[in-house]
């Protein structure tokens, strides 16, 4: 496991200084373009100033700011307890030195995904829609999955190439924009000097200079993807050697792909990377796609993880890939050296079709409940209550027994248990 990390890790730095190369190239070139001969050094030193700001707002409060813009609130185990359970045994499985925090987006898109800038740090967080379509042994791979994200170290990769990725794009939007401003205020006067090769010289930097700005954005946005890709496998694998049954986690990326729910409504391009499947609905069959998406194809996928019929361990999942892709192994070299035993275990008994669909609209109508802050009292008779936010009396009348329950004390308790956790 260590060697897996340390490769992600040398794998992650490589691609970090490719990006952090190209956003000092694009800032030496804008500063040509713009200052002349002696303005190269002032423009590494703004794209370098652009990246440091950032990358202090990511350390500080970079997770916080992911999980506020993709609507995600923080929940107890009382308002899910399976996912809970679910997260607690991953934790241990992976060795986490810490419980992950756990946060529910209330979205019907079935989707999930894992922040933080350590894994003492981490937080997972699911969609309503996942809790709702999702089985244990589905919901299972789908955390398994994230938790590897954060037992690989990715969460902290992802936030910062997000942040290079973002300081690219904002440089070169600033530049470009500031051109398109020029042209219309007409203050490219002083790049016409007649026939002087100084103007010709400025003029040709220039060029090259809003090349750069368009070139640059794609090229970061490829290696961003490329490496997302390649992490995604990974976490796959992980979470087939967590849980040791594949199908689980086949079967929940078998239903999240053909899931007729919207698009998840808080996903932007620069939160998509981190998601467990693209958060972004694709119409038809789209191949040029594949090359810019930030997650490999689902298809593809399932079909690496059907393949694993020997075992769940990481030497398993390199022989499926490669006979599915055609490809070299992504799982470094020096963990398949490691010759390791993961049996793959049974799957859980399924309930009926009617079972579960009853189960589902229950529980995802429990969960939005609890999230938007419905209190529950459960009365000695055996029937349950569920009290609304705007419900102001400190009592309610059970409508089956006629008991009076204390509501004031039940919205208390949830409050009390809701910060200490």
């Amino acid at each position: 496991m260590w060697e897996l990390i340390r490769a992600n890790k040398r794998n992650s730095i490589f691609l970090m200084m490719l990006m952090a190369a190209v956003l000092l190239l694009l800032g030496f070139v804008i500063g040509l373009a713009i200052f002349g001969p002696e303005g190269g050094f002032f423009g590494i030193i703004i794209a370098t100033v652009i990246w440091l700001v950032l990358s202090l707002v990511s350390f500080s409060s970079g997770d916080q700011i992911l999980l506020a813009a993709s609507r995600a609130q923080r929940v107890t185990h009382d308002v899910h307890p399976q996912l809970f359970n679910i997260v607690e045994e991953m934790k241990i499985a992976a060795g986490l030195p810490a419980m992950p925090k756990v946060y529910i987006i209330n979205d019907p898109a079935p989707n999930a995904f894992a922040t933080g800038r350590s894994p003492q740090t981490a937080s997972v967080a699911v969609t309503a829609g996942l809790l709702a379509r999702l089985n244990r042994d589905e919901l299972q791979g789908v955390v398994a999955h994230e938790i590897s994200h954060i037992l690989h170290r990715d969460i902290l990769y992802v936030t910062l190439a997000g942040i290079m990725l973002g300081g690219i794009v904002i440089l070169s939007q600033v530049f470009l924009r500031g051109m398109f401003y020029s042209s219309m205020t007409g203050s490219r006067r002083r790049y016409s000097s007649g026939n002087q090769g100084g103007g010709q010289a400025q003029i040709v930097m220039l060029v090259l200079a809003i090349l750069a700005a368009v070139l640059a954005p794609i090229m970061a946005h490829l290696l961003y993807f490329a490496l997302s890709r390649r992490r995604e496998y990974l976490a796959d694998a992980g979470a087939a050697r967590l849980t040791r049954y594949p199908e689980g986690l086949a079967s929940a990326l078998e239903k999240i792909s053909s899931d007729p729910a919207p698009q998840l409504a808080s996903a932007n391009d620069a939160t998509a990377p981190m998601y467990f499947v693209n958060p972004f609905k694709k119409k038809g069959k789209m191949k040029l796609s594949d090359l810019t998406s930030t997650h490999p194809p689902i298809s593809e996928r399932i079909r690496i993880l059907r393949n694993m019929s020997q075992g769940a361990s990481y030497q398993d999942y390199s022989q499926a890939y490669a006979q599915v892709t055609g490809s070299k192994s992504i799982v470094p070299a020096a963990v398949l050296k490691q010759k390791e035993q993961v049996p793959i275990r049974e799957g859980r008994a399924e309930p009926t079709k009617a079972e579960r669909t009853q189960r589902q609209l229950h529980q995802v109508g429990d969960i939005m409940r609890k999230v938007n802050g419905f209190a529950f009292l459960a009365c000695t008779c055996g029937l349950n209550l569920k009290i609304p936010p705007n419900f102001k009396a400190d009592t309610v009348q059970c409508p089956r027994c006629k008991r009076t329950l204390d509501v004031a004390a039940q919205r208390t308790a949830q409050t009390a248990k809701a910060r200490s956790s």
